[in-house]
């Protein structure tokens, strides 16, 4: 299989004993989808969110950028305007708005978790956000990104060995669950409201009845007890101090207790679907074993475990592309495609459940 990539920021993840992924995920004999490259999807905010809260958050940036240093390079960087973050960069300092419905109790704990472990998660500037026109923000050091034009330098081993180090961590007390299912459900809330009559949903929406209550956020999730990160990509890695430190974790937008092969769903759905080569997904799955990640067995078939959240997380993204093609009325790209045909294969056959998951 040629090297293909997934577009965008989502960048998937690893087979000696990886596993074959089960036959609903894979690809017809001899696919390969052509997989455009990395862009930058960005969507437009509200009128709020295009002005004045882009101009403050900016001006924000900028003060609290000075109070770290005498010495600053003035000159700030958008780094995303959606509706769900506003993100600028002001010298080394980075402010971001969160979504404008984040509650101010899930946050908190959030960043104290994050604050708390500085080798794995990138530490906020401060413990508590601020409002911002009803926003809360918050304030980070600018960490070096995973360069999207170097694939073959992508951090697959760190990014495991990170993803470990958090999955066995014992969990703070007042950490709320995990967001990973109710990010997916969204998917689908939206995908009825916008596209249900485009001929490409209903295998979606079959894909997701054929899952399990907790993966469609109907029921707590059978772990209640290990740290996620909930929305794992390479995009979620920075080199901190910038721009040769050691590689962190960022995001803690979807941290929680939760079913830690979550976290592996991305990289897993995209290695089944035919749009991550092998060699990849085996460098990430092997060094996340190595570093005694709990998610998976140690060794042998990890697919039981990882079926249910990679179907999920294939299922939120045919249901996002949808729902993007129609908005910006257009039709589905190759990769897209291959994500609804999947859709299609999973939905005739039932989902493998690990051992106590429950239906």
């Amino acid at each position: 299989m040629g090297r293909v990539r997934a577009a965008g920021a989502k960048l998937p993840m690893a087979g000696n004993n990886a596993g074959r992924p089960p036959p609903h995920h894979r690809p017809p004999h001899g696919h390969t989808a052509a997989v455009p490259s990395r862009q930058t999807h960005t969507a437009p905010g509200s009128p709020v969110t295009a002005t004045t809260l882009l101009s403050d958050l900016t001006a924000r940036a900028k003060a609290k950028a000075h109070t770290r240093t005498d010495t600053c390079p003035c000159g700030a960087t958008t780094l995303a305007d959606r509706p769900d973050a506003t993100v600028v960069r002001h010298a080394d300092t980075v402010a971001k708005a969160h979504a404008p419905d984040t509650p101010l109790t899930d946050l908190t704990p959030r960043l104290t978790t994050a604050t708390h472990l500085p080798g794995i998660l990138l530490p906020p500037l401060g413990p508590t956000p601020v409002d911002l026109h009803g926003r809360l923000v918050t304030f980070w050091p600018y960490g070096t990104p995973v360069d999207p034009d170097t694939p073959d330098a992508a951090p697959w081993e760190p990014a495991a060995t990170l993803l470990a180090r958090l999955h066995r961590t014992p969990v703070p007390t007042d950490l709320p669950p995990m967001r990973g299912p109710a990010k997916a459900t969204r998917a689908i809330t939206r995908l009825r409201a916008t596209a249900r009559t485009h001929p490409a949903t209903p295998p979606v929406l079959q894909a997701w009845a054929t899952l399990p209550a907790w993966a469609r956020a109907e029921t707590p999730m059978p772990d209640t007890t290990t740290l996620c990160h909930g929305d794992l990509h390479l995009g979620q890695l920075v080199r901190h101090p910038a721009p040769d430190g050691p590689w962190l974790l960022i995001d803690v937008d979807d941290l929680g207790t939760g079913v830690p092969a979550w976290d592996l769903a991305r990289p897993a759905a995209w290695y089944a679907c035919g749009l991550l080569p092998p060699g990849e997904w085996t460098r990430f799955l092997t060094a996340y074993r190595a570093a005694g990640g709990p998610a998976v067995p140690a060794d042998g078939d990890p697919w039981p475990v990882l079926d249910v959240p990679a179907r999920a997380l294939t299922v939120q993204t045919a249901a996002r592309a949808i729902a993007k093609a129609v908005a910006q009325d257009r039709p589905l790209d190759e990769v897209e495609v291959s994500m609804i045909d999947a859709c299609a294969r999973m939905a005739s056959l039932p989902p493998e459940l690990a051992p106590g998951f429950a239906k």
